[in-house]
């Protein structure tokens, strides 16, 4: 897996188009603020090594979140990271995962539609700590 990790004073998006079949049907809109933004790109490889990728999404994403004293995050799915591509099946998978970690640690989480593409905006903020990319 790959992400590319953001500490965002403001995150909108709103859906614009289904990829997926499979997926519901979502027209879905939301505004976050003080958030880290995990824009995430699943990989073939990680079905050898879920829990271990899970780990290390959770470490990463609770570490940036704590830089920035902030308890939101905002996971959108990015398969612009590698030329490597999970199947959708895996990928929900590993984020399922994660969020459940999240989630017991009260996290606030907002999760763009998968499967679906989104128009987004996005304030990153000037520090260099606001912007990290890691291949777990």
């Amino acid at each position: 897996m790959k992400i590319l990790l953001f500490y965002a004073p403001s995150f909108w998006f709103k859906t614009y188009k289904k990829v997926l079949p499979d997926v519901p049907d979502q027209d879905a809109e939301s505004m976050t603020e003080s958030a880290v933004v995990v824009l995430y790109h699943a990989e073939a490889e990680d079905s050898d090594k879920k829990s271990g990728v899970i780990t290390k999404l959770v470490k990463n994403i609770k570490w940036l979140a704590g830089k920035f004293k902030t308890k939101n995050v905002v996971l959108h799915s990015f398969n612009h990271l590698s030329v490597s591509k999970a199947p959708p099946e895996l990928a929900r998978e590993l984020i399922e995962g994660a969020k459940q970690r999240l989630a017991r640690a009260d996290f606030n989480i907002v999760e763009t539609p998968f499967g679906y593409l989104n128009e987004w905006k996005i304030h990153v903020a000037g520090d260099s700590l606001a912007k990290v990319f890691k291949e777990l």
